[in-house]
């Protein structure tokens, strides 16, 4: 039973498409080869675990990425569930194979000396809206709420006297967030001409459109968005990023993990660890940068 028996199979009976049909013939042929030069031969019947634990490790030797090895794995599997439902080979040799971890994608974030011409060099303007739109911005890198958080948040939420915000997370859990004098100044410049500009409000929601009307999460993204495309050319421009942002400073700035954790309201550590590979990336960076022999 063959590689293109396995093919027609996929597109007669299966009706994949030439794409992905091309894509496992790629991959197959790909195992094939390999195993003919180290083996001299290639017959499925006779292909032992260790063969593709050794095609694994040669292909993360030449580079492949995990997603691309997992997938030639997947595909090796597809080929074996095919062979063993026609009795083509007595056992399946990837029945103990294990494929390499993906690695999960380091969180996008702004380097400080970008928030800070944000903040401090771009105009906003002094009428409301704008004065309400760089606020958000300084909101999310000051505190790493997300988005749902921000806009969900009421005048009671915001308690000037003590410092501290009020979020309501996943799975309605809530948490407070503390903030410095520099964001009370500004969220208290926001309240006073919020309450002077919008005439009338319908919600007691902090964050409102100059209608009155709570401020939604499509609004809110945009504003993000256009206002970090002022600063940065990055393809991700969310409020995620900002919350990747404050979570990246703060640990730059030497906050505690756990600390962190508990701003940001994760629920396991290890989800807040992954910045900790951020700040590193960065810390290997600057060393090939400064160090004459570095050779990370």
């Amino acid at each position: 039973m063959s590689i293109t028996s396995f093919l027609d199979y996929l597109r007669y009976e299966r009706c994949y498409s030439d794409k992905t049909i091309g894509s496992y013939g790629e991959d197959l042929n790909q195992f094939r080869s390999y195993v003919q030069e180290k083996r001299g031969f290639f017959d499925p019947a006779d292909v032992k675990p260790d063969w593709i634990r050794e095609w694994i490790v040669s292909l993360m030797d030449e580079k492949y990425a995990s997603t691309s090895v997992n997938r030639k794995l997947s595909s090796l599997r597809s080929f074996y569930k095919f062979l063993l439902k026609k009795n083509a080979v007595p056992v399946n040799p990837l029945l103990k194979i294990a494929g390499p971890k993906n690695k999960k994608p380091l969180p996008v974030f702004l380097k400080e000396r970008d928030m800070n011409r944000l903040l401090d060099d771009v105009d906003f303007g002094e009428e409301f809206e704008g004065v309400r739109n760089r606020l958000i911005i300084e909101v999310f890198y000051a505190t790493g709420m997300r988005l749902s958080e921000l806009i969900g948040l009421d005048d009671k939420d915001v308690d000037m006297s003590a410092c501290r915000i009020k979020v309501t997370g996943k799975r309605n859990k809530q948490r407070l967030i503390p903030f410095g004098d520099e964001l009370k100044h500004s969220l208290q410049t926001y309240v006073d001409l919020r309450d002077r500009s919008v005439s009338y409000r319908s919600t007691d929601a902090f964050w409102v459109k100059a209608n009155g009307e709570r401020l939604k999460k499509d609004a809110v993204y945009g504003i993000v968005r256009r206002s970090l495309s002022k600063v940065v050319t990055l393809k991700k421009r969310s409020p995620h990023v900002l919350r990747h942002t404050f979570a990246t400073t703060m640990l730059n700035n030497h906050a505690e993990l756990r600390a962190v954790k508990e701003l940001l309201g994760h629920e396991n550590l290890a989800t807040t660890e992954i910045y900790t590979h951020t700040t590193f990336e960065e810390l290997k960076k600057v060393y090939k940068q400064a160090h004459p022999r570095a050779e990370i």
